[in-house]
């Protein structure tokens, strides 16, 4: 007989061998608690019932799936950002926890303004967006994406955390939904991996999360070089361009901003003291 106790301690067995032994444990009883969609104060009150061979298939096919470095977040379809519930996929990136910089500084931006009207530039699967609107009612944000795929993600996570009525979802390259408008504050979390990290990067990254979504050219900068021209006219006077950047890349963003015309540019480091957060303001 199989219990829920042993197929749990074969599955940690198993990802001992796999790209990120050091999260064996874990890994197999978060894989777990989602294939019975149970909590785990329900598998410690019954790890030894018998597991049923729907189950065990089950399991062990995710089990699988982490062994090649499928995201755990893939797997599950869930993640978390800025204390709010997300669905996920292989459309989109998977959100990190320096992307909560950026919004905390658009909310402390935007919370003075009484109806603050904001773009998020490549939403994929909503977070900033979303993000924004839960912690402003009384703010509009316009979330645009080129991935029909990204943008059913992102609507979902509209919808579930109840802020679909105050998004306004775009299909779009980068601001050309937005011709005519002006907004107070465009975001964007864009693509700012240099193609020459490719190899460096963890398995999870490289061979599974959208590579439009990561890589932006040979130096990282390929869209900023787009993005933040093309912003300062969609921008408000004193209108604010706020941006996540990459490692190294506070240098040539600054360069990037004071050739385009924008004032008052500072930059936010996250937690590992990496410059994260640019922002500029329209004079």
């Amino acid at each position: 007989m199989s219990t829920l106790r042993k197929i749990l301690h074969e599955a940690e067995q198993q990802l001992l061998s796999g790209p990120h032994p050091e999260r064996a444990r874990l890994d197999a009883e978060t894989i777990l608690l989602h294939t019975l969609a149970q909590d785990r104060a329900w598998l410690l009150a019954n790890r030894d019932e018998e597991a049923d061979p729907c189950t065990q298939r089950t399991y062990t096919d995710l089990i699988n799936r982490r062994l090649s470095g499928e995201p755990i977040q893939y797997i599950t379809g869930q993640s978390e950002f800025f204390g709010l519930p997300f669905s996920v996929g292989p459309g989109v990136l998977i959100p990190r926890p320096e992307t909560e910089h950026l919004v905390e500084e658009i909310l402390r931006l935007a919370t003075p303004l009484p109806l603050p009207k904001i773009a998020d530039i490549g939403t994929g699967s909503g977070i900033i967006a979303v993000a924004l609107a839960h912690s402003l009612p009384n703010a509009h944000v316009t979330a645009i994406d080129c991935s029909p795929q990204a943008l059913a993600i992102a609507r979902e996570n509209a919808q579930s955390n109840q802020v679909a009525d105050r998004i306004n979802f775009l299909q779009g390259d980068l601001l050309t939904p937005l011709t005519g408008q002006q907004f107070d504050i465009i975001a964007s979390n864009p693509p700012y991996i240099p193609t020459t990290d490719h190899d460096s990067l963890s398995i999870e990254v490289r061979d599974h999360e959208p590579h439009t979504a990561l890589f932006a050219g040979e130096d990282g900068l390929e869209i900023y070089q787009r993005l933040i021209p093309e912003a300062l006219p969609l921008l408000q006077p004193n209108g604010w361009l706020v941006l996540e950047i990459g490692h190294n890349q506070q240098s040539a963003i600054e360069q990037l901003l004071q050739s385009a015309g924008y004032s008052n540019i500072y930059f936010i480091p996250d937690y590992q003291s990496v410059p994260r957060v640019a922002a500029a303001q329209r004079p």
